[in-house]
C-alpha cells in the first residue's frame, strides 16, 4: 500500500513540475527598429542570455524605423509593451518627459563606474545624478569608397582621398552619365534623411571654422559665415559640383550597395549591410579634413527599462541589461552590426584598431563629438526642410540657414525655459 501511495505521489509531483516550472519562469518583453543585422544581434544575445538564466525567457519585439517610437510612446503609458527598450541617445529628453523610462538604479549601475569604464560621450545619458541607458555599442563617421569605380577611373584604390577638396576631385571622376544626361553612377553620395545631417552639424561646420551650438548648447551658432560656407560646400555636391543628384536611388546607401557611387560617408552600422553583398569591392577610410581639422560625430543607441516594469519583470529586466552591455555583447555586435563597442577596453584593441573595416571608425572615435538634441527628431525636420529650401525653391544658403537658425532656436529657448 505504502509503495503504491509513493508511486501516486511520485506521478503527481513529476506531473505538477512543468507547470510549477513554468509558473517560476519570467517573462520579459525586449522592443528595438528593425534593422537586420541588429535583430540577429540580439537574437544570439537572447539565446545566450537564456541558457545563463534558465527562469527568464525574452520576447524579442520589433518595428520598422518610421513607426518605432510612436509604438514606445502609446504602449508603456498604457501599461503595455518592452520592458527594456532600445531609444537613440537624441530621445531621452523626450522619454523622461513623458515618462516612458526610469532611471537605473545606482546600487546595480554605479555612475562613477560607468563612467571609467564606457566612452565619454554616454555622458549625455546621465540626468538628476544616474544613467538612464546604456549602450552596447557606439557609432562614428567614416568614407566608404568603391575600388571598383577608382580603378576604372585611373586612381589609385589603396589611396582613397584624406582632404575634402581631394574628395571632390576625385568623386568628380567617377560620374557616369548617359547621353541624356540622366546620372548613372554618382561621384560622392548626399543623404540628407540618413547621417548627413550629422556630417553638416558636427563636421563640416567645424572644418570650416566654427560651431554649430554655443558652449552651453543653449544659443545656435552655426548661422555664422563658417556655418554658411559648410552648407555651401554640402550642397555644391549635387548643385555647382553635379556629383550627384539629391534622391538619387532614393537612398544613398542603396546606391553604393548598387556599386552606383564611388563614395559614400555613413555610420559604422553600415558595414554589416555591405559585407553581404556579393562583388561589391570596398573599403573604408577616415573622414577626409579640411583646412588641417579633422571632426567627426559619435552617437549610439541605448538599453533602457520602461517605467512600467515593476517586481520580478523589474529585476528580470535588470539582469537583461547588464547582459546587452557585457563586454562579449560588445564584440558580438562589432562583428555582426558593425557599430563599434561601447567602452574603450573592448574597442580599442590592437586587432581592432587595425582592422581595415572597423579600425577607420574606431580611430575616428577619438575626435568625435556627440550633438545634444533637446528633440533630435524636430531639430533633424528643421535640417530637411533648409536642404528643401535650398534645393527645391532655389532659396540662396545664407536665406535658408537663417530661417533654419531661427526655428531651431526657438527650439532650444522652449527647453530651457522649462
Amino acid at each position: 500500500m505504502k509503495s503504491f501511495l509513493g508511486a501516486v505521489v511520485a506521478i503527481a509531483l513529476w506531473a505538477t513540475a512543468p507547470l510549477a516550472a513554468r509558473a517560476q519562469t519570467v517573462e520579459i518583453e525586449y522592443w528595438q527598429y528593425f534593422f537586420k543585422e541588429r535583430v540577429q544581434a540580439v537574437d544570439a544575445l537572447i539565446k545566450s542570455f537564456e541558457a545563463a538564466n534558465p527562469g527568464i525567457r525574452v520576447k524579442h519585439t520589433h518595428f520598422p524605423y518610421a513607426q518605432y517610437q510612436t509604438k514606445v510612446a502609446a504602449a508603456v503609458p498604457a501599461g503595455e509593451g518592452p520592458d527594456v527598450v532600445q531609444l537613440y541617445y537624441g530621445w531621452l529628453e523626450e522619454y523622461r518627459k513623458a515618462n516612458l523610462i526610469a532611471p537605473l538604479p545606482k546600487d546595480q549601475f554605479d555612475p562613477a563606474t560607468i563612467e571609467k569604464e564606457f566612452f565619454p560621450i554616454v555622458k549625455a545619458m546621465k540626468a538628476d545624478g544616474a544613467y538612464w541607458g546604456l549602450p552596447t555599442a557606439v557609432r562614428s563617421l567614416a568614407l566608404f569608397y568603391n575600388r571598383k569605380l577608382m580603378s576604372e577611373a585611373g586612381l589609385d584604390p589603396t589611396k582613397p582621398p584624406t582632404t575634402l577638396d581631394a574628395l571632390i576631385a576625385q568623386a568628380g571622376k567617377l560620374v557616369k552619365r548617359d547621353a541624356g544626361g540622366n546620372l548613372l553612377t554618382a561621384g560622392l553620395t548626399v543623404g540628407p534623411i540618413s547621417q548627413d545631417h550629422h556630417w553638416w552639424r558636427e563636421v563640416l561646420v567645424r572644418q570650416f571654422g566654427g560651431q554649430p551650438f554655443s558652449d552651453d548648447n543653449r544659443k545656435i551658432a552655426y548661422d555664422a559665415p563658417a556655418g554658411i560656407a559648410a552648407m555651401q560646400f554640402y550642397h555644391d555636391i549635387a548643385g555647382r559640383n553635379r556629383l550627384t543628384t539629391f534622391g538619387f536611388m532614393d537612398e544613398s546607401h542603396a546606391a553604393f550597395r548598387a556599386g552606383r557611387a564611388g563614395f559614400h560617408i555613413d555610420g559604422s552600422f553600415r558595414i554589416g549591410t555591405f559585407q553581404v553583398v556579393r562583388n561589391l569591392d570596398w573599403g573604408v577610410a577616415e573622414l577626409p579634413a579640411h583646412q588641417g581639422v579633422q571632426s567627426n560625430f559619435a552617437s549610439y543607441w541605448v538599453n533602457g527599462v520602461s517605467s512600467k516594469t515593476q517586481g520580478a519583470k523589474r529585476e528580470a529586466a535588470m539582469k537583461f541589461l547588464r547582459h546587452l552591455v557585457s563586454d562579449e555583447a560588445m564584440q558580438l555586435w562589432l562583428k555582426t552590426v558593425g557599430e563599434l563597442p561601447a567602452k574603450p577596453s573592448v574597442a580599442l584593441t590592437d586587432a581592432n584598431r587595425n582592422d581595415p573595416v572597423y579600425g577607420p571608425f574606431i580611430m575616428g572615435l577619438a575626435y568625435s563629438r556627440t550633438t545634444e538634441f533637446v528633440n533630435e527628431v524636430k531639430q533633424r525636420q528643421i535640417f530637411l526642410d533648409m536642404i528643401d529650401r535650398i534645393d527645391i525653391k532655389k532659396m540662396p544658403v545664407q536665406e535658408a540657414i537663417r530661417i533654419a537658425a531661427q526655428e531651431e532656436q526657438a527650439l532650444l529657448d522652449e527647453f530651457f525655459r522649462r
